[in-house]
């Protein structure tokens, strides 16, 4: 095993998927979760499940631990010395934000505060975490590119992401951390977040219940597929943020630094109408669906689509699976999973 990587949000989608590829990359991962109810446990530890009937004999070890409980955390800092920190521990969701700010305070920022002083005084020589593309907020001008400002956010989940970049990029600049943010576009696949739209759709579709379609269907959406949000996170991981030598503080570029801090678009660059993604999933399910057309939600956005030139060119990936092919292996998943 050539290294440690502690994994936060083990136990999530994201989470469970790179651990599992980085225990078959040969390291040696440390994962934590706080198994909340923000959605059923039960699939939080089915993909637990999976993980420990892959893993190598001592390539893996679970801890239940917060973020917020900065105690737990800095001791299981002090036993492990990870040299790669990926951070996908967050409270997540858009519209869940409107109705529990308070959990998004606790857990995105006081969270994160604490693994950031973990990593300061522990030798972390490489930290990724999750950003979103939620950031771009009430920004129009598409594709997304990380060299646009992102004042307008949204959301508290993405003001709270916003100011992830903002700490991360502190302790960068102070602490010499290479650190990388992730700006995730819609993540979707098998083993996915009940409360996102894939898993909603297919349960509905289903049993012929009705779901709701946003802003009357007038949504794009850059549907990236699991396989591909791990790749790029792997290679991230391979490679730690540097400072960027032509930077210049006259004309300050907002994606790099001075410091070893950098930010990155992860999408697969092919926004789809809402309802072409419908479509995509009646014919994988072989029913067709009933549309409950809603008004524009709080907090949400029109539409997003991804830049990825400069993650294309830090780690030569870009991300590259169709809709029809994701919606097909997610459909088959949740076919064997829910039986």
């Amino acid at each position: 095993m050539s290294r440690t990587v502690l994994v936060t949000g083990a136990a999530g989608f994201i989470g469970a998927a790179l651990s599992m590829r980085l225990l078959q990359c040969g390291d040696r991962v440390v994962g934590l979760d706080n198994l909340n109810d923000y959605y059923d446990p039960s699939l939080k530890q089915a993909r637990l499940r999976q993980i420990e009937a892959m893993a190598p004999v001592g390539a893996w070890r679970f801890e239940r631990i917060s973020l917020e409980d900065g105690d737990a955390l800095m001791a299981l800092f002090a036993e492990e010395k990870p040299a790669v920190v990926v951070n996908l521990a967050a409270q997540a969701g858009v519209r869940y934000s409107l109705e529990n700010p308070a959990a998004y305070i606790q857990s995105n920022l006081v969270g994160f505060g604490h693994l950031l002083e973990g990593c300061r005084h522990y030798g972390t020589e490489n930290l990724l975490y999750a950003s979103s593309s939620s950031v771009y907020g009430g920004n129009r001008n598409l594709p997304f590119h990380e060299r646009q400002p992102v004042n307008h956010p949204v959301s508290l989940y993405a003001a709270s992401k916003k100011a992830n970049e903002l700490m991360a990029h502190t302790y960068s600049h102070l602490y010499g951390l290479p650190a990388t943010g992730l700006r995730f576009f819609t993540v979707y696949g098998p083993w996915g977040r009940p409360d996102m739209a894939p898993m909603l759709f297919a349960r509905a579709i289903l049993a012929g219940e009705a779901i709701k379609v946003f802003n009357h269907g007038k949504m794009q959406r850059d549907f990236t597929y699991i396989d591909d949000i791990v790749e790029g996170l792997v290679r991230c991981c391979d490679k730690p943020a540097t400072p960027n030598p032509e930077f210049d503080p006259l004309q300050p570029d907002p994606a790099t630094a001075a410091a070893p801090h950098r930010l990155f678009n992860i999408g697969n660059s092919q926004p789809t109408e809402l309802l072409r993604f419908i479509e995509v999933m009646e014919q994988a399910l072989g029913r067709e669906a009933i549309k409950d057309f809603q008004p524009m939600q709080p907090g949400d956005v029109v539409a997003t689509a991804a830049d990825t030139s400069a993650i294309e060119n830090w780690v030569n990936f870009k991300p590259s699976t169709t809709v029809e092919d994701g919606v097909e292996r997610f459909t088959k998943w949740y076919f064997r999973y829910f039986n």
